[in-house]
């Protein structure tokens, strides 16, 4: 070894073991501010804000706008009629309500049992074009100044329209994000209970996002615009409900958030399901990051931006990225030093891995543990996003419906 190599090489190796000190703590920082961190500073800033807001109360806006509520159906023929029995006994003037449900694609009997009911309009074509497609065509018969989507495979509480319409009296309101539920019951299966435990996660966040400013992306299930700002949304596009939510955002309107109207669903049926739903989310996340790259913009839209990739940019690029780092620095770290930190580290990764490993092997015996969960729900959307992204650099996530069975 020549005298430069030997001068060279200690200070290589201590040079990368810096590195790797820094992408662990980078990468730790990451996992911990997007599932932990973003929610306790955004709680800080919300008291921060109402403790310099005013102290008045605000009057009461009880308003009874028009309002045409959409449903999107595809092959719903066991639960069409409950769900309009359900729309049919929602708290709102009939005069002042209008029914559209659009089928298309669909090869059931959903059209022929949508055809019983006079007050509903239905649209129905036999080409399959996708959700997306479908609401564009829908939104050319919205007359109404607001308009309200929602799911077929949903039921809404009684109060829902009522409770979402009070928000626009706020003339910021382009929009209103109403809460989605899982029907949970005794004997659901894992996927059931880890989608449950993270819709809740889900609406604290989304509460907090909206006390502070807006609601970011709202859930198809259940969510309302001014019909004014609808933009007919490209054919391509997955996650219809995230684009038009955020690109009404863009224009400088707010997303409120309605916990009081929510829509109910079933968990999906198992593992399988629930992981092919994951994986086309993640799909239609990466479309939607690229679509909507203004909105990365920070010093053009400072709260909207921080919240964005706060709440769902990193969740669909880094931190899944960081937890393969945090494991492969750790490992490394673990070979080259004899710190007992990394070993402890080390082991806190492994005995994660391992109770997220066991949830698996539970969730395919259709064995509930809550101890278990947990670790695998976390791992599972992570590694669905890696999925997602390899299938839309492929561009072979089509939009059309994806319809999972439910419980």
């Amino acid at each position: 070894m020549t005298k430069f190599a030997l001068i060279f090489y200690p200070f290589a190796k201590a040079l990368t073991l810096k590195i790797m000190v820094v992408i662990f703590w980078i990468s730790l920082f990451v996992v911990f501010y997007n599932y932990i961190g973003y929610g306790i500073l955004l709680y800080l800033l919300v008291k921060g804000k109402n403790f310099f807001a005013s102290r008045e109360t605000p009057a009461s806006t009880a308003i009874e706008p028009a309002v045409t509520l959409v449903i999107a159906a595809y092959n719903e023929a066991g639960f069409i009629a409950a769900k309009i029995r359900n729309t049919f006994e929602l708290d709102y003037p009939q005069d002042k309500l209008e029914l559209i449900c659009i089928t298309d694609g669909s090869t059931d009997q959903t059209p022929d049992i949508l055809r019983n009911y006079p007050r509903v309009k239905l649209l129905h074509e036999v080409q399959r074009n996708g959700k997306t497609a479908a609401l564009n065509r829908a939104m050319q018969h919205v007359t109404t100044p607001l308009v309200i989507f929602c799911d077929a495979n949903t039921l809404l509480n009684r109060e829902a329209i009522r409770n979402i319409v009070k928000h626009y009296a706020d003339e910021t309101v382009g929009g209103v994000a109403g809460e989605k539920k899982i029907i949970r019951s005794d004997n659901e299966n894992t996927a059931g209970a880890g989608e449950g435990i993270y819709w809740k996660y889900e609406s604290f966040l989304k509460r907090l996002d909206a006390d502070w400013y807006t609601v970011v992306g709202a859930a198809g299930e259940l969510f309302s615009i001014r019909t004014a700002l609808f933009q007919p949304v490209e054919k391509e596009v997955i996650l219809d409900d995230f684009i038009i939510s955020l690109r009404i955002n863009e224009r400088g309107y707010r997303i409120a958030y309605a916990p009081d109207a929510y829509a109910m669903e079933t968990p999906s049926s198992d593992i399988r399901e629930e992981h092919k739903r994951k994986v086309r989310i993640s799909a239609g996340g990466f479309q939607a990051i690229v679509k909507l790259k203004a909105l990365l913009n920070i010093f053009r839209y400072p709260k909207l931006s921080f919240q964005y990739i706060s709440h769902r940019v990193l969740r669909w690029t880094l931190s899944p990225l960081s937890l393969l780092l945090l494991l492969l620095t750790n490992i490394i770290l673990v070979q080259e030093t004899a710190a007992w930190w990394w070993y402890g580290c080390l082991v806190a990764q492994l005995l994660f891995y391992i109770a997220a490993f066991t949830g698996f092997v539970l969730a395919e015996k259709q064995i509930k543990n809550r101890l278990f969960q947990i670790p695998f729900y976390f791992l599972f959307m992570n590694i669905a996003v890696y999925q997602g992204f390899f299938r839309y650099l492929k561009g072979n996530q089509s939009a059309a419906w994806e319809k999972s069975k439910r419980r």
